[in-house]
């Protein structure tokens, strides 16, 4: 199996005179949902497709739970879940607060099991 790709043009307007450049962008081929997983992980295990529903939807919640108590969340085979902020600067330590910050975001950074399947990745390009 192989990642379609299309390519796209993009401007770049800090170059004299702006310029068009091509760059790939993966094309994704559907979607798979927690429906979806549950039935390929029953099928790859001895438990029922309601059984793999209920606990990936318990890991998700224990998940959100962790990074809400200011947890990191580390699965060996999947990889790591941690919350980053991003803000505003404040002149003085004292004046850094609450209201410096404008919102949260969840980063993911994958396993090494995760990183070495994007190495034997094929790609097809879509015209």
């Amino acid at each position: 199996m192989s990642v379609s790709f299309k390519m796209v043009p993009k401007k770049n307007n800090l170059a004299t005179p702006p310029e068009i450049k091509y760059y790939p962008c993966a094309i994704h081929n559907g979607e798979d949902d927690l429906d979806s997983l549950a039935d390929i992980v029953a099928s790859q295990s001895t438990i029922s497709k309601a059984d793999c529903y209920g606990v990936i939807m318990a890991l998700t919640k224990a998940i959100s739970e962790s990074l809400a108590d200011g947890r990191i969340v580390r699965i060996d085979s999947l990889g790591t879940f941690q919350i980053t902020l991003q803000g505003l600067p404040a002149d003085t330590l004292e004046e850094l607060g609450k209201a410096n910050i404008k919102r949260a975001k969840i980063v993911y950074k994958p396993a090494l099991n995760m990183k070495k399947k994007l190495k034997g990745l094929t790609y097809k390009r879509i015209k």
